[in-house]
């Protein structure tokens, strides 16, 4: 049984208001996307839809076996490019920080580039050789303890934040609200999956490792070697260490195939916020026997967030073009990360 983190119960707000009406908690109405404005054309869009599809009699239902919703990471659920992706900033700490670690000069020159002059490689297959290198060697839990001790670290950029504090609280919203509605939420990230694990733990226990789908880099038996896995026999004594070679960049049409070999079945909801989440989403609305619906995020705010008006302003051109939800952190939300956490 998945035990949920106190945050995740009834707050005590809720006891005190039920003890002065004399009632019990489940008996006062809770919005279940508080943390949004009600008159966020994303949020009507999402409950109404929801209603339509869980109401046994209603032309659009949806059994539960295909509520399927795939959610990017970087972006939709988490801060992303401030000052860099998690998975990338997480690199910089192996290759500059770390003294177990001997990196190469390439990696140490990418590393220096982008922490000092915010200067980072394009997302091409060098960028996830060297990431990937990186860990060679680590035993799943070591890295998982790598990341673990990284998310501890203050958040650049904000006050009050940690690297493992980096969610939308908005966005947590809705992940639970279709959960309660019996969806099957599936993470779709180009971060390596084995990264998003710990990260999802802590903030989204409810999402089991199984519903993790991302990037993916080798991995390997500890007495393995350079031995082909056709022909190496795990042993006793043996555990499984990652391998240092990337497998696939979970990007664009990477989505869509990698939902096909691990869902089976087409997604009915869809959430990204760039054009690399272009084809997740499209694959869910195009040609669905039920009805589907995709969003997309805009970071259009500047005072709460690091937001770009220019890039925000061109997700709204696609969302037109291509039938998507706009979801606009400023307009949308009463708050991103929570009231205790500033920008800097």
């Amino acid at each position: 049984m998945i035990k949920f983190p106190q945050k995740h119960f009834f707050r005590f707000a809720c006891v005190v208001t039920a003890s002065l009406l004399g009632v019990g908690c489940a008996s006062i109405p809770k919005d279940p996307l508080a943390l949004w404005n009600n008159q966020a054309p994303a949020k009507q869009a999402l409950v109404n839809y929801v209603e339509a599809v869980t109401a046994p009699r209603s032309p659009d239902f949806i059994p539960v076996e295909n509520r399927i919703a795939v959610f990017d990471l970087d972006g939709t659920l988490i801060l992303e490019t401030d000052p860099t992706y998690f998975d990338w900033a997480l690199f910089e700490h192996r290759v500059l920080d770390d003294p177990r670690y001997t990196p190469t000069r390439e990696q140490v020159a990418a590393a220096r580039a982008s922490r000092e002059k915010g200067i980072s490689p394009p997302l091409n297959a060098n960028r996830e050789k060297m990431v990937s290198q990186a860990y060679q060697g680590l035993s799943v839990e070591e890295f998982y303890d790598f990341i673990r001790a990284f998310m501890q670290q203050d958040q650049p950029g904000f006050v009050g934040m940690k690297r493992g504090d980096i969610f939308y609280k908005p966005m947590l919203e809705v992940v639970e609200y279709l959960v309660k509605n019996k969806f099957t939420v599936y993470i779709c990230s180009g971060t390596d999956r084995l990264t998003v694990r710990p990260l999802l733990a802590e903030n989204m226990p409810y999402i089991p490792n199984r519903q993790i789908l991302g990037s993916d880099s080798t991995l390997i038996a500890s007495g393995q070697g350079n031995a082909d896995g056709l022909v190496y026999t795990f042993q006793k004594g043996d555990h499984l260490v990652l391998g240092g070679k990337n497998l696939v960049k979970n990007l664009q049409m990477n989505k869509v195939t990698l939902i096909e070999r691990e869902i089976g079945v087409q997604p009915v909801l869809a959430f990204g916020n760039t054009f690399s989440d272009a084809s997740m989403v499209n694959y869910t609305i195009y040609n669905n026997p039920y009805k589907a619906l995709g969003f997309m995020l805009m970071c259009d705010d500047l005072e709460r967030e690091y937001g770009n008006q220019q890039k925000a302003e061109k997700m709204r051109a696609g969302c037109e073009q291509y039938g998507w939800i706009c979801v606009s952190m400023r307009d949308d939300w009463k708050t991103i990360y929570g009231s205790h956490i500033k920008r800097r």
